[in-house]
């Protein structure tokens, strides 16, 4: 294990190496993540009703990927894997952060907002947090969004609540806000748009990430939206889609009247995939939220970046949220660190279609999955699942095989066992370095017949 490099250090370093480039404009980031929105819930990977006019017009002028994938089947694990660029396990957030428990975003992990900050950036974060547990969340005793790197939060637990109309528990920068007015996803795109015209400095870049619940339950659509859908009887999931949609409308009309979307880099994704008996749709994939089947874990990605992405491109490179991070630091300049693995890596040759290298195979491991597909790990166009105890495994040519129709283990044995051992060993360096312990106490009884709760 290598001696972790103080991070004062390691800021000053930062500092230091982007220096040539000050006279150079840094471009904005804006990181738009929406809650259990499936691969196939939008008009623009394929769905005939749902409209997402906002959605279909950033993909018109960036690059729509048709093989992004989330770093978790759910939600609190996959936003870590965003902001630090490594797998969920390996950073701690390895499950859902809900009720009460000890695990939670560390103060020792390294996010990009805190790196951005170092070399001079403004950062914002709005919507969802849910990366510490319900009595963690706005204490002091836990890192909360300013300690990993926001300047300006505002900022449920996990869901907004009672539900998406008039929710009531926001907080901003420490202090609860009070009953807001209207629904989650435009409210959290509204305060986005304040934060740009009217708080932040404009003369420093920024990096501004928009979390909203949209369509998680408890789902409320407002009646604009729903009755574009009146008589389908999934009008009230449908309109939810294009209220979140909207709400991505806002945030760039936002960008442009600021006059800073030629500059700036948007990505739209979901933290993992949709739940059927909401509305939700995988697009034909197999599995749902929950899995590790693509259903679970491929989503929706979007980028746009003016003279630097062509527009109007398709791009089926597959690239991870965990990747974020990796890309957010190449782009301006920041060394990746050095003290710690970083498995997701710059998605810059993605943008233009052409394949990324990874020195750590794309991995998930969702903890409340069936216990029949716990694990899944994919190098090129294979994919191997396994089960809880890592001793049952299926394999797919997922380029194929997208749908995971087709088990070839038994007819392939030698590559399910090449598969296996790769897998085998990416675990066991994930588990030496994450907090183990939080995993392998858990009290939560294992769920849908298995034998392990993590």
């Amino acid at each position: 294990m290598r001696r972790p490099l103080p991070l004062c250090v390691f800021l000053s370093l930062i500092s230091l190496a982007v220096l040539n480039a000050a006279e150079q404009t840094q471009p904005n980031i804006v990181v738009f993540l929406a809650d259990d929105m499936g691969w196939g819930d939008s008009a623009t990977y394929g769905h005939e009703l749902i409209q997402t006019p906002n959605l279909d017009k950033l993909a018109s002028q960036g690059v729509k990927f048709t093989q992004c994938y989330s770093a978790c089947g759910v939600c609190s694990p996959s936003r870590s894997a965003i902001l630090t660029g490594r797998t969920p396990y390996r950073n701690g957030v390895y499950r859902h952060l809900s009720g009460n428990h000890e695990a939670h975003l560390r103060r020792s992990e390294v996010t990009y907002p805190k790196l951005l900050k170092s070399i001079g950036y403004e950062t914002c974060h709005v919507g969802k947090w849910h990366l510490n547990s319900k009595p963690q969340f706005n204490t002091p005793e836990y890192p909360q969004p300013g300690d990993h790197g926001y300047d300006y939060w505002m900022a449920t637990h996990n869901n907004a609540e009672p539900s998406h109309k008039n929710p009531n528990n926001f907080v901003r920068n420490g202090k609860p806000v009070g009953e807001l007015e209207g629904f989650s996803a435009p409210l959290v795109a509204a305060e986005a748009a304040h934060w740009l015209s009217e708080v932040r400095d404009d003369s420093k870049p920024f990096a501004l990430s928009i979390w909203i619940h949209e369509p998680h339950s408890p789902i409320a659509t407002d009646p604009r939206f729903s009755e574009l859908y009146d008589g389908h009887e999934n009008s009230t999931y449908m309109g939810n889609i294009t209220q979140l949609d909207h709400a991505l409308g806002q945030v760039m009309s936002a960008l442009d009247e600021e006059g800073v979307s030629d500059n700036t880099l948007v990505i739209f994704t979901s933290d993992n995939g949709p739940v059927a008996k909401f509305g939700g749709t995988t697009g034909g994939l197999r599995g749902g939220k929950r899995s590790d089947h693509e259903g679970g874990i491929r989503v929706p990605g979007v980028a746009r970046w003016p003279g630097h992405i062509k527009p109007g491109t398709v791009s089926d490179v597959p690239v991870v949220g965990t990747d974020i991070f990796a890309t957010v630091l190449d782009i301006t300049g920041i060394p990746l660190p050095t003290d710690r693995t970083i498995d997701g890596v710059s998605m810059l040759p993605a943008f233009a279609g052409k394949p990324v290298e990874r020195k750590v195979p794309l991995f998930w491991r969702t903890h409340v999955s069936p216990p029949g597909d716990r694990v899944a790990m994919r190098i090129g166009d294979w994919k191997i699942v396994g089960d809880e105890t890592l001793t049952d495994f299926q394999l797919y040519e997922i380029q194929k095989d997208w749908k995971e129709e087709n088990d070839l283990s038994a007819e392939m044995p030698e590559k399910t066992e090449q598969m296996k051992r790769i897998l085998f060993s990416v675990w066991e360096g994930i588990e030496s370095e994450g907090p183990d312990q939080w995993w392998k106490s858990e009290r939560q009884k294992p769920a849908r017949g298995g034998k392990l709760s993590y």
